[in-house]
């Protein structure tokens, strides 16, 4: 699933070894995944180790990103290669503390041309590949089959107006208090309003700029708003989201039935599986605008990376480890055991990823030619945390979506 950065292990101070025996090369793999998702890529590690004589890797599980950013910044260099989220590349290498891999890309002739376009997307910085993915994520319109045959609806939404009159009838209220919501958020991250956003054919970016007042921007908020918040009172919506249970749980408000329908990603498959086996539920495409069906199949990719540090002690060991792990045999391995998306297009119809319920819809997905990843920009965390601020205002009716969407616009020209 995604990556959980939580306190552990501290990295600083540890070093990595350019010796081992039998003239074997040792370096040091920290990873941000624990758990099984860890103990999978143990066993990724192990067939490296076993696939050649000339390097040794040493994984170690350390989900502190701050202790980790720490390693990285290390003159001494705390370790070889590391993970992290693709949001963070564009802050990372403009420090530069990450290691260009151009030089060797091109040095091996390395074949980027099978890896998903908007999972690249989030690699690079000043046109430069400063990170692999090794994961992608991306987001489509869960819904409850059973709430659906209840009240008489035979599919999901293909449109925006299809949506809003579903949200419509699936929303059921006792004495005046919501007891179904048609639509809405589980996770309480603002990735559902971006997503739904691009969906209506907004830009957060444009020629490399933020662009948060886009028209379709203030449009998506704006269909919530009017659909949700504003038609059942932000009293009402609030009381009841009080109510939601923990995201990762059996209690996750869309495995209650609470939530009708939300956008969400593929690690759900797992999620469904483990905590709800009974929940009767699909997957479909987010639904497009009125009268523009060129953009069906519009969704946001974000990415799990691996990257070299700048002051890493074994650059070239590490390259050669981190294609091993990008190769379609470990990138299968490893994305099946975490239930992610792979980033490689040779494997979205790989018959191994059928064991996960309705995975393949979010794999067709990555075959869209509508995918569109928010670039990494040394301003994107200050970006991000601006427009959730705005996303807040909006759902409390603080503003308007024309007011906050704005307010943001005002924000971002103080970026660097």
């Amino acid at each position: 699933m995604t990556l959980v950065a939580t306190a552990a292990l501290a990295v600083a101070g540890c070093s990595s070894s350019s010796s081992g025996s039998g003239g074997k090369t040792t370096i040091k793999f920290s990873y941000l995944w624990t758990g099984q998702e860890a103990a999978a890529l143990q066993k990724v590690i192990a067939d490296f180790n076993r696939s050649q004589d000339k390097i040794v890797v040493k994984g170690v599980s350390n989900p502190d990103q701050q202790a980790q950013l720490a390693g990285m910044t290390s003159a001494n260099g705390a370790y070889d290669i590391s993970d992290s989220f693709g949001s963070n590349t564009g802050a990372w290498a403009s420090k530069g503390i990450l290691e260009p891999l151009d030089g060797y890309i091109s040095k091996d002739h390395y074949d980027l041309s099978d890896f998903v376009p908007a999972g690249m997307d989030q690699v690079k910085y000043q046109n430069k590949v400063y990170a692999m993915p090794i994961a992608l994520h991306t987001f489509l319109l869960l819904y409850n089959k059973t709430l659906f045959a209840q009240a008489g609806i035979s599919g999901p939404p293909k449109t925006m107006s299809e949506l809003a009159t579903d949200i419509g009838k699936l929303t059921k209220t006792k004495s005046g208090a919501l007891t179904q919501l048609g639509f809405g958020s589980s996770s309480g991250v603002g990735t559902d309003y971006t997503t739904l956003a691009m969906a209506m054919g907004g830009h957060w970016y444009q020629s490399g700029k933020p662009t948060p007042d886009d028209p379709a921007n203030v449009q998506a908020l704006s269909f919530y708003v009017d659909n949700v918040t504003k038609k059942y009172g932000v009293g009402q919506v609030q009381k009841f989201a009080s109510g939601f249970g923990d995201y990762q749980s059996p209690q996750n408000p869309f495995f209650q039935g609470k939530l009708a329908m939300v956008v969400d990603g593929e690690w759900q498959s797992a999620f469904i599986k483990d905590f709800a086996p009974k929940l009767d539920w699909g997957v479909a495409p987010i639904p497009y605008p009125d009268g523009r069906p060129e953009l069906a199949g519009t969704s946001q990719v974000t990415s799990s990376i691996l990257y070299i540090p700048r002051h890493a002690p074994n650059k070239e060991q590490a390259w050669e480890f981190m294609k091993y792990l990008e190769s379609s045999k470990a990138m299968a391995a490893f994305t099946q055991a975490l239930t992610n998306l792979p980033a490689r297009t040779s494997l979205l119809s790989s018959p191994s990823y059928q064991q996960f319920p309705n995975f393949s819809a979010w794999l067709d997905e990555l075959k869209s030619h509508n995918l569109q990843a928010l670039p990494s920009l040394p301003s994107y965390a200050q970006y991000i945390a601006d427009l959730n601020d705005a996303y807040d205002a909006v759902n409390r009716l603080a503003k308007t979506p024309q007011k906050a969407l704005a307010s943001v616009a005002a924000r971002v020209k103080s970026y660097d």
